[in-house]
């Protein structure tokens, strides 16, 4: 039973035809505090609703205080990990939520942030593996957010860093791991192949213009990867609604860059 109901959540927050998907993390709240974009959640959910995002990403909060209004129906995620920039080590994350939690209100998904080089990697990489068991008995998807990041990481893009973040992902029991993009189609082939779950490039920093994002989606996807998950470049885009129809046309309609802006960003 418990296989059955994975593969029915995982369905609400991947595509059943590409098997992609196209995330938006709004857990920055706690990191960062409440930046642009952020302010008024029940219109931006709505909002990358509307344009056909398949999930988004929140803490439990959020969902308890009413994150929706009268929009498109969209996966939920509920994220389980938090630390904040103002906090001794931003690199620590901690648990704050539960499976059960994530359960009882609602989520179709749950995520786990590893910093994989930092101090408390050990207790963080513990957490990831007993996270993936009780997920295992609910039937609950996990996604891992592996990020190499500490003090032994001098480049956390590099392809070696990001391609073992990954696995210790896959290792531990996730579903999809998300994983910063390492820059080249090629190097992020090699993330997607040693990892063997689907793998989601992270959005990452806010870029310059659109085109520069849209290629590290584009690119990504051509090495194998199974889509993105974009906070700061699609909810604070001067209109998100239009970047998640872009991002859909890419991830899911096989557009490049150029064709995918072209179409919907009018």
């Amino acid at each position: 039973m418990t296989e059955v109901g994975k593969r029915i959540r995982i369905d609400r927050i991947v595509n059943r035809d590409t098997r992609r998907t196209v995330i938006i993390p709004m857990d920055h709240g706690i990191t960062v505090g409440p930046i642009k974009g952020l302010d008024d959640m029940k219109s931006i959910v709505n909002q990358v609703a509307e344009g056909g995002a398949n999930a988004v990403l929140l803490h439990k909060g959020i969902i308890r205080a009413g994150y929706r209004g009268y929009g498109r129906d969209i996966g939920l995620i509920m994220h389980l990990s938090a630390s904040t920039a103002l906090g001794p080590d931003p690199n620590a994350k901690v648990q704050v939520a539960d499976v059960t939690e994530a359960l009882r209100l609602g989520a179709d998904a749950i995520s786990v942030h590893v910093n994989v080089g930092s101090k408390t990697e050990p207790e963080q990489i513990e957490f990831l593996g007993q996270t993936a068991k009780v997920c295992e008995d609910w039937g609950m998807p996990l996604l891992a957010m592996m990020y190499p990041r500490g003090e032994k990481i001098q480049n956390e893009y590099d392809v070696e860093v990001v391609k073992h973040a990954a696995r210790i992902g896959a290792e531990l029991g996730a579903d999809i791991v998300k994983t910063n993009y390492t820059g080249s189609e090629d190097t992020f082939r090699d993330v997607v192949k040693g990892c063997l779950v689907p793998v989601v490039m992270a959005g990452g920093p806010k870029t310059k213009t659109d085109e520069e994002f849209c290629q590290m989606v584009y690119s990504s996807i051509r090495a194998g990867g199974s889509g993105v998950a974009a906070g700061r470049n699609v909810f604070q885009h001067r209109n998100p609604t239009k970047m998640i129809k872009v991002l859909c046309g890419i991830t899911h309609e096989g557009l490049d860059v150029k064709a995918a802006l072209t179409k919907y960003m009018k």
